[in-house]
């Protein structure tokens, strides 16, 4: 999730014109491709396995926050294992931990133990967060400098495609038309109602063994092929702290920013599917399809936000955007029907500039405290692990899922706020303060 520049780099074994790295590029695109499918299985995942153990909001939660947590707990070492002993080695690594986790799902659903479960996604997040940190770089590297830019929007274009597939196919091999009532199962034999978890837990096992077996295959092919050393580039004279770097204003907004907004987005795509049939009174096989419009409406937002962007200021964009995105999240929380299903899926659309735009304005004039100011702010994703459980908690609660969504809209008041004042850099604080 982080954004690397090349700047950052210096490359080893890369030809003045970047010639012969096409096969290379194809391989690096493809884990944009699988992260953001693996991620997108999780709205098809929360419900199915809420269905298969009887869970409720809060505890179906949980996985999000078996994912998010491990991607807090792994970026530093992550970052510290590439840098030693190179970022093809990280890649392989993040690979086969995420193969592992795949793999993983078919003795949790052979034992039809959640906690097995929790336990194979935090697996494959770890995975991520190796994949995650080294494809942004390599791919500004595996061609001409000049269109570097270019390439990363390409590549990164194949992670919104996926969260368009995802929920759709996920949906078709693991939702079953199968649905008991509680009263229904209460009244199951203790081994008729094992044999139904059973069977339920089951469905997963096809999917995730088949994204594994994919998995190994590119991370072999990753093995046996040639790409340039990447090496981060060490200078002295600018090394941080945290007290330093901390002191910025605008940072520290940044980081409240991005932990709100990112749980914020899990709370929105991850429960889609739970959320919608509850709210519009819809099946999960209809509902997969509107997760995927959901995908889709994310992809196409970021892409129409950049296109904005150049008209528009980012601050006063992700303002605006932020605003609507909440207004949309009351109209899912008091609604009914459909429309409730639409102003998610516009929300979808409205959010999708959020984290790139925090990020960079958070960023902005830090200086030699850029590195220690990304990484804190990457960080602040481990907000996709501690706000759904809220609004789980809400949920369950009230006996209503949608009045849970009140913490995605107080995560976009908090993202509003950034964008409004949040956002300015100490210097451009002192400048207004001297006008006035």
């Amino acid at each position: 999730m982080s954004q690397i520049t090349p700047a950052n780099f210096k490359v080893s074994g890369q030809s003045k014109n970047g010639s012969g790295y096409l096969f290379p590029l194809i391989l690096v695109t493809s884990l944009f491709f699988f992260w953001g499918f693996v991620h997108n299985l999780d709205p098809i995942l929360i419900p199915h396995l809420r269905k298969a153990f009887q869970l409720n909001v809060f505890e179906s939660t949980l996985v999000d926050s078996s994912v998010f947590i491990a991607y807090f707990l792994l970026a530093l070492p992550a970052g510290y294992i590439m840098r030693r002993y190179g970022y093809k080695s990280g890649i392989i690594l993040g690979l086969f931990l995420f193969a592992i986790g795949c793999l993983l799902f078919i003795p949790a659903a052979n034992t039809a133990q959640y906690v097995f479960f929790l336990g194979a996604l935090f697996i494959i997040a770890c995975g991520l967060t190796f994949l995650e940190t080294a494809a942004n770089p390599y791919v500004t590297v595996l061609g001409p400098p000049e269109t570097a830019t270019q390439r990363l929007n390409f590549s990164q274009s194949f992670n919104g495609f996926a969260a368009f597939l995802a929920p759709v196919i996920g949906g078709k091999f693991i939702f079953t038309e199968v649905k008991y009532t509680d009263a229904q199962l209460a009244k199951m034999f203790p081994l008729e109602k094992q044999a139904y978890m059973l069977e339920e837990a089951s469905t997963v096992k096809a999917p995730y063994l088949i994204l594994g077996i994919l998995i190994i295959i590119v991370a072999i092919l990753f093995i046996f092929t040639k790409l340039p050393d990447i090496k981060e580039e060490e200078n002295v004279e600018e090394k941080s702290s945290f007290r330093h770097v901390l002191g910025h204003s605008h940072l520290r907004w940044a980081i409240i920013g991005q932990f709100f907004y990112v749980g914020a987005q899990v709370c929105v795509l991850s429960l889609f599917i739970s959320f919608v049939t509850s709210s519009a009174s819809i099946s999960q096989y209809e509902a997969k399809w509107y997760a995927g419009a959901a995908g889709l409406a994310f992809m196409i937002g970021r892409f129409a936000g950049t296109i904005f962007m150049r008209c528009i200021a980012p601050h006063k964009l992700l303002m605006l955007y932020a605003l609507i995105s909440a207004l949309l999240t009351l109209l899912a929380i008091f609604g009914s029907g459909m429309i409730t299903v639409y102003a998610l899926i516009g929300v979808a659309f409205f959010m999708s500039i959020m984290f790139p735009t925090i990020f960079s304005l958070g960023i902005a004039g830090l200086g030699k405290d850029t590195k220690l100011g990304s990484s804190l702010i990457v960080m602040s994703i481990v907000g996709g692990a501690f706000l759904p459980p809220v609004l789980g908690l809400i949920s369950d609660a009230a006996h209503n899922i949608q009045y849970g969504y009140l913490v995605p809209f107080v995560c976009f008041l908090v993202v509003f706020y950034f964008g409004w004042k949040g956002w300015k850099p100490d210097h451009v604080e002192k400048e207004i303060s001297l006008e006035v």
